[in-house]
């Protein structure tokens, strides 16, 4: 196995992990990232970003993972291919295996690794993806004004996104496969008082459907069996993500769904000289403006921590 010692590792690409690149490399670290099994994130599977600040007719999201790729490597950032496969924080400096070949020993790692939206598992969840089908109603909810939608599922994000998506749409439809929601009780009584919410309890999404983009979904009641077919544009799902951080689950402090904890206002870690960006720590807002901002943070942490243990070793 190949070995190298590095003074600053970032572990995965998007947002945090390009602007923790920019922010390290403009500090004089020679950050080496990793761009991980899914190069630029999960930007790279949407079409149009309109949200993101200064893009004031919008971005094609591969093309602004592209730019911001570019910047980092501008300032001297070493973009590479490859896949962290386990880690060893153990003792200091950290270890970190790539592609289960290549060890990398850093004296501060920053994490990027990001999180995945679940799916349904219908093969027409994969054929209408950003022709209708999404994962996050604050970021495409806009595209689908005027129309109407549904979504999937019972929790607070479910009823978080119907809820913002009844500000803009004629009517919302939530797919509920229980009786109840699992909502707390206040977003529980925003969707029952909210009047172009329509709940359909007892039912799962059995596919969607339309020829180049949806057009209807295919719902089934779970104790009747009966089956109709709802006239919609855009399918939401909203029933959780996975963060890719099973591989750091021996060392850091992880809540009960798989976030990385850190420090509040920190990016900081249990682990010193570990630092969380991006929606591997974040199940709150998960938008690429706050994944960059605290991709921004954990590269200003990791400088910090840097010039103390110059400072102590000095």
């Amino acid at each position: 196995m190949t070995q190298e010692h590095i003074k600053v590792l970032i572990i995965g690409s998007g947002p945090a992990g390009y602007t923790a690149a920019i922010y390290a490399s403009r500090a004089g670290l020679k950050p080496v990232l990793y761009t991980g099994g899914q190069p630029g994130g999960q930007l790279t599977i949407t079409n149009d970003v309109e949200n993101y600040p200064g893009y004031p007719d919008g971005i094609n999201g591969p093309q602004m993972m592209i730019d911001l790729q570019k910047q980092a490597e501008r300032f001297g950032a070493d973009i590479r291919s490859g896949l962290a496969t386990s880690v060893d924080f153990s003792g200091y400096p950290h270890k970190v295996i790539i592609d289960d070949k290549h060890e990398v020993i850093a004296e501060a790692v920053v994490i990027a690794t990001g999180a995945i939206a679940k799916y349904l598992g219908l093969p027409s969840e994969e054929k209408f993806a950003n022709k209708g089908v999404s994962a996050c109603a604050v970021c495409d909810g806009f595209f689908y004004k005027g129309t109407d939608v549904a979504v999937v599922g019972g929790g607070d994000a479910a009823a978080e996104e119907a809820t913002y998506l009844a500000n803009l749409t004629p009517k919302v439809y939530l797919i509920v496969r229980r009786d109840e929601l699992r909502a707390s009780k206040i977003m529980q009584q925003r969707v029952l008082n909210t009047p172009n919410i329509e709940v359909l309890w007892n039912t799962e999404a059995e596919e969607v459907l339309g020829s180049d983009e949806v057009e209807a979904i295919r719902v089934v009641n779970n104790q009747t069996g009966e089956k109709r077919e709802i006239p919609i544009k855009g399918f939401f799902l909203a029933i959780g993500h996975t963060p890719n951080t099973d591989i750091f689950k021996d060392y850091l402090d992880l809540d009960d769904t798989g976030y990385i904890k850190v420090q509040p206002g920190t990016s900081k870690t249990n682990i010193e000289g570990v630092f969380a960006t991006g929606d591997a720590a974040d199940k709150v807002y998960r938008q690429a403006v706050t994944a960059a901002g605290t991709g921004c943070m954990g590269a200003l942490d990791a400088e910090k921590f840097l010039v103390a243990k110059e400072f102590e070793t000095a």
